[in-house]
Order: structure tokens, then C-alpha cells, then sequence
């Protein structure tokens, strides 16, 4: 189950597609798949202030910016990486004075519950601690998460070990479930995910020079209705970026 309230899919885009339908539409926000519980939190908050709480479709943000360029009816666009709102940005369909970076975070490798810590450097055998198995990955051609991980796996010289013995998967949460299930001895997730579910331990976190810096940004699309800036506005906030916080992020909007 990708949200507690709904699972925006392609049909149902073509659904609200007329004008009076998607007048009636609620606030809709398209997110990265790793800002899950936080992002439900805070739309819960924005809910008890008062307003309409909004519509959270969870996914890839690869997955989550072609469904924008196909129409899909998105206000507000939170990107677990800069490469897919760029892309957007190129394509004119977000609103250019909207973007700001809203978050920052960490990739950590996970193993089951219990498991010992490893360091991550270029001495560490990665492949011999699969003993077989595969190692769970997002997609690293498309998936920001799989995208760091990649990157940080070659700074350490580590990919090639394992290029061949990965479980590649369309987002960081499935990553992250193939781990907590015992199908994958290891994964590579962000230290936020790996909060989300007590039947993983982290046992190591990627220095930060050995990838890009992990940036979420958000805006809101060239379509949105006029009190999604009222929603963005909301998680630049203190009590959204205290949520925010708690949930493992780093905020990087100055809430002063």
C-alpha cells in the first residue's frame, strides 16, 4: 500500500481530466517514496490547522515526474533528487519562483535487525557479505536512491564487486522491504527509511564525499491549484521541518 488514502495511478488521472471534475479535485502532492511517514504526519497538521488536508501520491521521483509530463494532475512535486526536477524544469512544467531545497539526507547501508556493523571504505569485501545473495538497490540508471548508491559504490571502489548481484527495484522503499523480509541480506536506502521499519539496523553510513549531496527540492507544477503555495509555505514551517526532523531529514530551509 503506496499511502493511507489513495494510489494515484495514470487511469485515474484521465478520470479528473475534465474541467469540472478537476475543479472539485483536492490538493494533490506527488513525493519521493523515502518522505512516506513524514510527509502523512505533516499533511495531518495541515489538516487539523483547519484546511483541506491533501492528496499524498508516494513512488520514484523518475516515476512520479513522467507522470506529470503525461498530465497527470499534480500540485506540488517533492523530488528525493535535483536530476528529476530539472527535467521537469526543462520540460516548463513546473513554476521556476516556487523551487526551493527542502531537505537533505544520508545513504546507509541495511542489513537485518541485529546485524553487526560494517566500515564503509574501500577495503570492505561487499560482495563476500552477500554470502549469495543479492544486494537491494534501487534502479541506480533512474532512482535517485540508486543513483547515490551507485555513485558512492564507485567512489569506493565497491561496484564492480557487486554490479552483477543486485536486486534492482523501482523505489527505496522496496529496497527497504526486501531487507526487513529476509529477501535480500543487504540494502541501500536512505538513513530515513531505515527509521521507518525496526526490522533493519543500519550498519554503516556512506560518507558524504563519496556522493552527490542528497537534496530533495520541491515546487509546485504550472498547473496548481492556487492553495498548493499555501501548502508548500506550510512545510517550510517550524512544526512542519520539527516533523520533519524527527523523521531523520535534515532541513535546509531557514524557518527564521
Amino acid at each position: 500500500m503506496i499511502n493511507r488514502r489513495t494510489l494515484l495511478t495514470l487511469t485515474a488521472c484521465a478520470s479528473l481530466a475534465s474541467p469540472t471534475r478537476a475543479q472539485a479535485r483536492r490538493l494533490t502532492v506527488f513525493a519521493a517514496a523515502s518522505l512516506k511517514e513524514a510527509l502523512e504526519a505533516i499533511a495531518a497538521a495541515y489538516g487539523a490547522s483547519g484546511k483541506p488536508e491533501p492528496v499524498l501520491s508516494f513512488a520514484g521521483s523518475n516515476q512520479l515526474a513522467r507522470q506529470i509530463d503525461q498530465g497527470a494532475p499534480a500540485d506540488l512535486f517533492i523530488s528525493a533528487d535535483e536530476d528529476w526536477m530539472n527535467w521537469l524544469a526543462e520540460r516548463k512544467l513546473i513554476a521556476p519562483a516556487s523551487r526551493l531545497d527542502l531537505l537533505g539526507n544520508r545513504l546507509v547501508l541495511v542489513a537485518p535487525a541485529g546485524s553487526a556493523p560494517v566500515t564503509l571504505n574501500t577495503s570492505l569485501d561487499l560482495a563476500g557479505l552477500l554470502k549469495g545473495g543479492r544486494l537491494a538497490l534501487p534502479d541506480p540508471q533512474a532512482v535517485p536512491a540508486g543513483k547515490y548508491a551507485k555513485a558512492a559504490l564507485t567512489q569506493l571502489g565497491l561496484f564492480e564487486s557487486i554490479k552483477d548481484k543486485i536486486a534492482g527495484t523501482e523505489n527505496v522503499r522496496m529496497a527497504l522491504m526486501l531487507v526487513a523480509r529476509g529477501e535480500a541480506p543487504l540494502g541501500i536506502v536512505y538513513a530515513t527509511d531505515a527509521i521507518a521499519d525496526s526490522k533493519v539496523s543500519v550498519i554503516g553510513t556512506f560518507p558524504a564525499d563519496t556522493h552527490p549531496p542528497i537534496i530533495y527540492p520541491a515546487a509546485l507544477t504550472t498547473t496548481a491549484r492556487l492553495d498548493a503555495s499555501d501548502f508548500l509555505g506550510f512545510l517550510t514551517n517550524p512544526r512542519a521541518q520539527a516533523i520533519f526532523t524527527a523523521h531523520g531529514f535534515t532541513p535546509l530551509v531557514s524557518t527564521k
